[in-house]
């Protein structure tokens, strides 16, 4: 019997909990626009909080990957779902911007802590050959409480714009709850004292930014980083952009990325496995990340509620195969040390989600079209790198193992 079959009860409630963290936080996105409005605060603030967001997510990424190698990816789950839910809590409860940057920073700590533990829980309960289809159900768990959330914080942002927060807080809440209780550790102690014993020589997180560029996986690292600038720019920024060019309402965005993620779900739930397997990770990479930037361009050409719907539509499904496929291809260059190659990604992930919303920001003050400008010449820019690099990046991997 394979690992995934052995394990499917835990694959299971890992998708369950990860899908309440992030349907807490697809609830807060239709309402962003409207209570960035009530509070005055500008497209600038709106990047830099996002930006804060990331930096601390930075910051404890590596440091958590560790963790979850050290002391097993159970603890570290459970640890991040209940700082992400305080964080939530506090976001909707203040109004100060200093506090409001507070809570974003705890928040990135919170998902520092969980998204290196959760893809590292998945890598130690399949085999490589199963990889592609245990990243599938995760990703597709995460896309799923996308859908599901920004409906939901449409709906009970007419009870009040900061009731999708107090919501997200107790999604979280439940979530952490479920995991305690539950959830078996993936992470025997004797292969932790075997991990830690080799990571006790590992450089910290400047050291490893830097010395990044001798890893077989180095060239999937730079692409996580453009992707993610660009992503971010885009992702930070819609809701404001059909808010102030169409007028659309809460609803409205949460209509729009609601459906426009749902064929990304059912792709990475159902046919995932079998496009790594059959087009093979690079090229995936590649097509998803030209399809991104070329849709994020003609989104700018909208001109009304079902032509941005169209192009959203696209750019979701592309953000939707892309990341799993990218998780994919270094999860399979990690060996044994899957929360510390995790880590890793989620750090350049997080250097991108910093510089992207921050500048994001300061373009959209100035044009409200510059920030889709940049993120689809930052995409263009991920996909040339793809094509030109990672064919040899793969290789190298694929030698070494």
């Amino acid at each position: 019997m394979s690992l995934l079959l052995r394990n499917r009860g835990s694959i299971l409630l890992l998708m369950i909990n990860i899908f309440l963290i992030f349907m807490g936080i697809g609830l807060v996105i239709p309402v962003v626009p409207q209570y960035m409005t009530d509070l005055n605060i500008s497209g600038s603030i709106v990047g830099l909080l996002v930006a804060a967001f990331s930096l601390t997510q930075l910051l404890f990424s590596p440091k958590a990957g560790r963790l979850s190698d050290k002391f097993g990816r159970k603890r570290i789950i459970v640890f991040g779902m209940i700082i992400f839910a305080l964080s939530e809590w506090m976001f909707g409860a203040v109004s100060s911007p200093a506090l409001l940057f507070m809570s974003r920073m705890l928040g990135g700590v919170g998902a520092a802590l969980i998204m290196p533990a959760v893809m590292a829980y998945a890598a130690d309960v399949t085999s490589t050959e199963e990889r592609a289809q245990g990243m599938g159900f995760i990703n597709a768990a995460i896309t799923t409480g996308f859908i599901i959330g920004p409906g939901i914080g449409g709906f009970l942002a007419e009870y009040g714009v900061r009731v999708p927060f107090y919501a997200a807080a107790v999604a979280g809440l439940a979530a952490a709850l479920i995991t305690a209780i539950i959830l078996p550790e993936s992470l025997p102690a004797d292969k932790r004292k075997r991990i830690a014993a080799v990571q006790d020589s590992q450089p910290n997180l400047i050291a490893q930014l830097l010395r990044s560029y001798r890893e077989p996986y180095f060239i999937s690292l730079v692409i996580v980083f453009v992707m993610s600038f660009g992503l971010a720019n885009y992702e930070t920024i819609f809701g404001l952009f059909v808010d102030h060019k169409f007028g659309f309402t809460p609803k409205d965005i949460a209509y729009i990325i609601t459906f426009g993620s749902i064929a990304g779900a059912v792709v990475q739930a159902t046919i995932f496995g079998w496009i790594l397997n059959r087009f093979g990770e690079k090229r995936v990479i590649s097509v998803c990340l030209i399809m991104a930037g070329l849709f994020i361009l003609l989104t700018l050409l909208a001109s009304g509620f079902w032509t941005v719907f169209a192009a959203t539509f696209f750019v979701f499904l592309s953000i939707d195969i892309l990341r799993p496929a990218i998780g994919t291809q270094m999860s399979k260059m990690a060996a044994d040390q899957q929360g510390y190659v995790a880590g890793l990604n989620s750090a350049f992930t997080s250097l991108g989600n910093i510089a992207g919303p921050a500048v994001a920001g300061f373009l959209f003050d100035v044009n409200l079209n510059y920030p889709y400008i940049l993120a689809a010449m930052i995409l263009l820019l991920s996909f040339f790198i793809s094509m030109g690099q990672g064919k040899q990046s793969v290789s190298k991997a694929e030698t070494n193992s």
